[in-house]
């Protein structure tokens, strides 16, 4: 699939870094979001719910569209990222559904499972729930970061698939190779995300035992260690995998990518500091996907002096919303 792609991204002067771009733009603040929601409930196969906030716009478009947004590690579904695609979203004509993964956010206390990079069978159910609760609406899943990569597992049929897919997607700055990322993380001049990722996961999991759903100390896990010990600690043994290099192989979407028919965007950038682009790169893609790399942008950063509050992933993702739109992928 080839379309048109948006204006590049021109970083400001402050920010032609990766790591800037990736560190000012997580802290860059968003305005919150005040839009009216409705609350939803989505039963899993297992027993756990993810909790769902739906955003329906005032003015929707003739085919109804719903678009499903999924978080990264350690995030949830009021994530500035978030709040600012639900609105750009709501104002073309599209609902929105925020959906917060297994014990995140206002999901906590719903699940005794944890989620992880290769939750492509809970994007599946969602996509399923979507169908089933509007049967007219056509179906978009964007994913970011971590959950870009359970979008493209689910849509490549990897990890016990195939799984019920959306009409079209959007991956943004996936890491389709789990064991190289965590190498780049593991580095010591990246040591600053490895301590904010573990700070935000053990957040969770000591909040899965304050509730009783998971025993106490059951895993080994402290605020010392690194993200790849804490893979082999709790990541891949709360979830059945032997070990992180089985979680990692089992979970890369980069094996799948040549699977996939469906209209998928892969928006990533070069100089993201957390995912070598080369594994994107390289990839064997299937011909559903068109891949735009951009020279700047970071991990999910994305600061542009030619756009308003300098936030380029809202005009991209805007951009290929109307792409999609424009050729009958929605």
């Amino acid at each position: 699939m080839k379309l048109s792609p948006p204006r590049p991204c021109r970083p400001p002067y402050w920010a032609l870094h990766g790591h800037l771009q990736t560190v000012i733009g997580s802290l860059w603040p968003a305005p919150p979001l005040t839009l009216p929601f409705t609350r939803l409930e989505i039963p899993l196969v297992d027993g756990d719910r993810l909790v769902v906030r739906c955003f329906a716009s005032a003015h929707p478009l003739p085919q109804p569209i719903i678009a499903c947004l999924f978080h990264g590690l350690g995030g949830h579904d009021d994530r500035p990222y978030i709040r600012r695609t639900v609105r750009l979203l709501n104002q073309r004509g599209v609902h929105v559904w925020t959906i917060n993964h297994r014990g995140c956010g206002i999901g906590r206390g719903f699940a005794k499972g944890t989620y992880h990079s290769g939750v492509a069978a809970d994007l599946g159910e969602v996509f399923a729930y979507a169908r089933q609760h509007s049967p007219q609406a056509r179906i978009l899943g964007i994913g970011f970061s971590l959950s870009a990569n359970a979008l493209l597992l689910n849509l490549g049929d990897g990890l016990r698939g195939p799984h019920p897919k959306p009409d079209a997607a959007i991956a943004v700055n996936p890491p389709v190779n789990l064991a190289r990322c965590s190498e780049l993380i593991s580095m010591r001049r990246h040591r600053i995300y490895d301590k904010s990722f573990i700070r935000t996961v053990l957040r969770s999991v000591r909040e899965r035992e304050a509730d009783g759903l998971i025993p106490r100390d059951k895993y080994p896990v402290h605020a010392q260690m690194t993200l790849q010990e804490f893979d082999d600690a709790f990541t891949a043994p709360a979830s059945g995998f032997v070990d992180r290099h089985d979680y990692y192989a089992r979970c890369s979407a980069e094996p799948h990518l040549y699977r996939i028919e469906t209209p998928t965007v892969i928006l990533h950038a070069e100089d993201d500091p957390l995912i070598d682009a080369s594994d994107l790169r390289q990839a064997r893609l299937g011909p559903g996907v068109h891949l735009q790399l951009e020279r700047h942008g970071g991990h999910l950063g994305y600061l542009c002096r030619e756009q308003p509050s300098y936030r380029w992933l809202d005009y991209a993702l805007g951009h290929f919303v109307d792409e999609l739109l424009a050729g009958g992928h929605l």
